[in-house]
């Protein structure tokens, strides 16, 4: 297993919008979906060398040692889903966080504001939104 990036850090997080309605009222139709969301959301984070550092439910945490790859990973995921239309009933929509700092490594976790910033980010985002920090330039941090 690749280890973990380190020192500045982006972390991209996210999460399926209104998964626990959807599960309650869908189950058959969410087990496709998730597989699918899954499936998608890890291929474009390991195209773009990301590392997934932890799970729960239908959210991912990710860390990219480049701020670039973090947002082509995010961009990735967005129009992968398209318009997230899995039945006339389901349609998923993914929201996520991105956010730049140094954090604490330790026993395969991060640690630190940098991590907690990208999950609140992410958390006021709507589903189909990338939202990230002011200032914030693909190419350039400042």
């Amino acid at each position: 297993m690749a280890e973990l990036p380190s020192g500045t850090v982006t972390f991209l997080f996210t999460d399926v919008e209104g998964s626990t309605r959807l599960w309650e009222d869908h189950p058959d139709e969410m087990r496709v979906a998730l597989e699918r969301h899954d499936e998608l959301v890890r291929a474009a984070i390991d195209d773009q060398g990301g590392r997934v550092f932890s799970t729960a439910g239908d959210s991912f945490a990710a860390a990219f040692a480049e701020a670039q790859a973090a947002v082509s990973a995010a961009t990735a995921i967005q129009r992968g889903l398209g318009d997230g239309r899995v039945s006339s009933e389901v349609e998923i929509r993914v929201r996520i966080g991105i956010h730049r700092g140094e954090a604490v490594v330790r026993d395969g976790d991060y640690f630190g504001s940098p991590v907690n910033r990208a999950a609140r980010l992410m958390s006021a985002a709507h589903g189909g939104q990338v939202v990230n920090r002011p200032g914030f330039h693909a190419g350039s941090w400042v």
